[in-house]
């Protein structure tokens, strides 16, 4: 008889990714255009954004270490804090009119996300391996929520108050505290650290798991799923804007290219189960290529909106095949070290994407900003090819 499994954590952080993704959403929505205004120079327009991904590299071994050290629980909800206090910060640097200040709030939305990112792990960990891929999507698609309330929100909440924006950051912190609340209600298992020490679980040594085309090739399906997702999504809302479309359009466009991030996550896992994950992450990079072909052919609204969507599927496909096989790659003993040194890479990598996407835009233009993407995807699609034909012979 098969046994039950018990999906009660998986719905639990469903629902917590929903709300950080609200935030982030928010966040992305608005902070391009805020960044625009405040910068006192305009190539450093998306560097509040870029602070967002480096606050998420930079928290994301801490993060390991301290779930490691108190448990997943208890650091989950420590991350919730800082989300909430990322709100107050941005607030108030939109009301000092302070870029730095604000760039100070971002990055700490992005610490914040340096948490989130194990929420995924902690779902494939708390099922059998059978359901890891579909425990993985659940918790991904959470951010489906996101992309309804995150675009409306920052919508709805932009012209609150005396100051232009402020309000929106404000009700993160309300985001902030709900999913505090959510999060306690978890039941993941603990080993403390001291009891792995005491029976020298520590697993191979990290060199011997990245060597390893599984692991490569995760950490390249993650890093280029998010590479092209973060220039995409981060130079948007300023392109848009200097194409002449409205801040309505640009909302829009958002809001499907977060439906396409987190809605196929329904299917990707049964698919990963019908098709196999290497089938998958190859699919979802001849999706980027469509992309590209869009994103070379003009700026209009249709463009921006058809593109930015299919953006959101091939980084769905890329970013849960990526996961689905790490996922299988590591030992218990081995978890930490190995998420934290797979999400630190990818999150390094899209900081610096990141960074330079307005600058790119700002030099090169539309177009050649997404050329600088092209490389990338070829690498990867070799890569994809050769693991596949290795697994054939």
């Amino acid at each position: 008889m098969k046994a039950k499994i018990n999906w009660s954590n998986v719905y639990i952080l469903f629902f917590s990714q929903a709300l950080y993704q609200t935030s982030s959403t928010l966040v992305i929505t608005l902070s391009g255009i805020v960044g625009m205004q405040m910068a006192p120079d305009k190539n450093l327009a998306t560097l509040p954004l870029a602070m967002t991904t480096i606050g998420a590299a930079i928290m994301m071994i801490p993060a390991s270490m301290i779930m490691k050290k108190i448990g997943q629980r208890k650091a989950f909800m420590a991350g919730t804090i800082i989300g909430a206090l990322s709100g107050i910060v941005s607030w108030y640097g939109i009301i000092q009119q302070s870029f730095w200040i604000f760039s100070v709030g971002n990055m700490l939305l992005g610490a914040y996300q340096g948490f989130t990112q194990y929420y995924r792990f902690a779902a494939a960990d708390s099922v059998p391996d059978e359901a890891k891929s579909k425990a993985i999507s659940w918790v991904i698609g959470g951010g489906i929520v996101a992309a309804f309330t995150g675009p409306n929100l920052a919508r709805f909440t932009q012209d609150i108050g005396t100051v232009p924006y402020a309000f929106s950051y404000l009700s993160t912190i309300l985001l902030g505290m709900l999913a505090l609340g959510v999060v306690s209600l978890l039941k993941l298992q603990h080993i403390p650290a001291s009891l792995i020490s005491s029976q020298k679980q520590t697993g191979r040594p990290l060199k011997d798991i990245i060597n390893n085309k599984n692991t490569i090739l995760a950490l390249f399906s993650s890093a280029t799923a998010f590479t092209v997702m973060g220039m995409s999504m981060t130079a948007t809302p300023i392109a848009m804007r200097d194409f002449g479309h409205s801040p309505d359009n640009t909302a829009m466009v958002i809001q499907w290219h977060v439906l396409g991030m987190f809605l196929p996550s329904f299917f990707t896992g049964a698919l990963i189960q019908k098709f196999g994950v290497h089938r998958i992450i190859f699919a979802g990079i001849l999706i980027l290529f469509i992309y590209l072909f869009i994103a070379f052919s003009g700026t209009d609204f249709i463009n921006f909106i058809t593109g930015l969507f299919i953006v959101g599927l091939g980084w769905n496909f890329l970013f849960i095949g990526g996961t689905s096989i790490l996922a299988k790659v590591y030992k218990p003993e081995e978890k930490e070290k190995t998420q934290a040194f797979h999400d630190f890479t990818v999150f390094t990598v899209i900081s610096i994407s990141s960074f330079f996407a307005g600058a790119l835009f700002n030099h090169w233009g539309w177009t050649g900003l997404n050329l600088v993407l092209l490389p990338l995807l070829i690498i990867t699609l070799i890569i994809t090819i050769r693991v596949m034909n290795h697994n054939n012979q």
